[in-house]
């Protein structure tokens, strides 16, 4: 069947847009789908163990994600907003590509003084290396954040969380830095890179995990550093969008344990869509392959025909976003709308620091 942008579209109250995750994580609502039946149930995060089958594998994405928000403030007094979004060069941690509000009269060679309140402290200096365009077409600042050494340490001493547009935050207030930094992050991030959340893993415990390994539910790591492309809109029609490239890796041991496990009819569940579009390309053949910094644009729509995943831990996404459209495609667009017009009835939390949903 051929769809439209307007066969993923649905309403959302704003009161269900989660402004910030629940004190205890695991107790965010879990909406459990069945494919088989088409039926739906309502559980919490903490009951995970309880639903999965002793022998699962459960592929979590490790990534970490930096501070990578700046507020910046230019020597003419006009503040500028940053959202680092990668190494313009790989291996190269000084030059930075970055979207900027505003861009107009930003020009080369400008230095940016970067703050974090409305104070006239001066934390660090930074330069406007060039302006070029992304592959969304919108312009683009080059930032260059001097020493490669001193990189991170800047990012962790003057950096907001990159948190979605749709969180609302007030910039010019440094009260809720840290804690977004800390709460905007799963338990296993590992390896710093992305510049927005898995989300699906925000909801994972210490306990959870615990748990999982009592019942012999197997987790593995991969790790795809997610980029802002995951935000990007649907603006035309669903087969001319494209997904701007992330990097991922998955290890030797990995590979392994995942290509085992559907060899011996055990069942891989993705936790989110990082994880799963990193499962379904390295997985392509049917034998999930391991890699080093490889690179994934892999955009999934209805008509994909899935090698590894099984099951999947999910979000609840927006309404015309590409993940909902990832999501229609591994559970069936009418099933999987149908869920979100019941969870919007059944007042489920949405979006990045919403509740989850698990489709077998």
């Amino acid at each position: 069947m051929q769809y439209t942008i307007q066969d993923f579209q649905y309403d959302l109250p704003e009161s269900q847009i989660a402004q910030k995750p629940l004190d205890k994580k695991d107790e965010s609502r879990l909406f459990v789908l069945d494919r088989a039946t088409g039926t739906f149930r309502h559980q919490h995060f903490y009951d995970l163990p309880d639903l999965l089958r002793q022998g699962d594998l459960l592929v979590v994405n490790d990534t970490r994600v930096l501070p990578s928000r700046f507020i910046t403030r230019r020597h003419s007094g006009g503040m500028v907003k940053i959202l680092l979004l990668k190494p313009h060069i790989a291996g190269n941690n000084s030059l930075w590509e970055a979207m900027v509000t505003p861009i107009k009269r930003l020009k080369p060679g400008e230095s940016l003084d970067v703050v974090v309140d409305d104070s006239d402290e001066v934390l660090a200096t930074i330069k406007v290396y060039d302006i070029i365009l992304g592959p969304d077409g919108f312009k683009r600042l080059l930032v260059d954040l001097g020493e490669p050494e001193h990189v991170y340490q800047l990012l962790q001493r003057s950096g907001f969380a990159p948190l979605p547009p749709y969180i609302h935050r007030d910039y010019n207030q440094g009260v809720e830095r840290e804690a977004d930094i800390y709460q905007y992050q799963t338990v296993y991030a590992t390896n710093p890179g992305a510049v927005a959340a898995p989300t699906a893993g925000l909801h994972f415990t210490d306990e959870v995990l615990e748990r999982l390994e009592e019942k012999g539910i197997e987790v593995v790591r991969l790790t795809l550093h997610v980029g802002a492309g995951t935000f990007k809109p649907i603006e035309d029609s669903l087969e001319s969008h494209t997904i701007e490239e992330e990097t991922y890796t998955i290890s030797p041991e990995t590979a392994a344990k995942i290509n085992a496990a559907k060899q011996s009819g055990r069942r891989v569940i993705a936790v989110g869509t990082t994880s799963l579009r990193t499962l379904e390309t390295a997985g392509a053949t049917g034998v999930l392959q391991a890699a080093d910094n490889a690179s994934t644009s892999l955009y999934i729509r209805p008509g994909h025909e899935f090698k590894m995943a099984d099951a999947m831990i999910t979000n609840f996404h927006l309404s015309r976003s590409s993940l909902l459209v990832l999501v229609a495609a591994f559970a069936g667009r009418d099933l999987i709308m149908s869920a979100y017009q019941h969870a919007v009835q059944e007042g489920y939390r949405f979006y990045s620091y919403g509740d989850s949903m698990l489709i077998e």
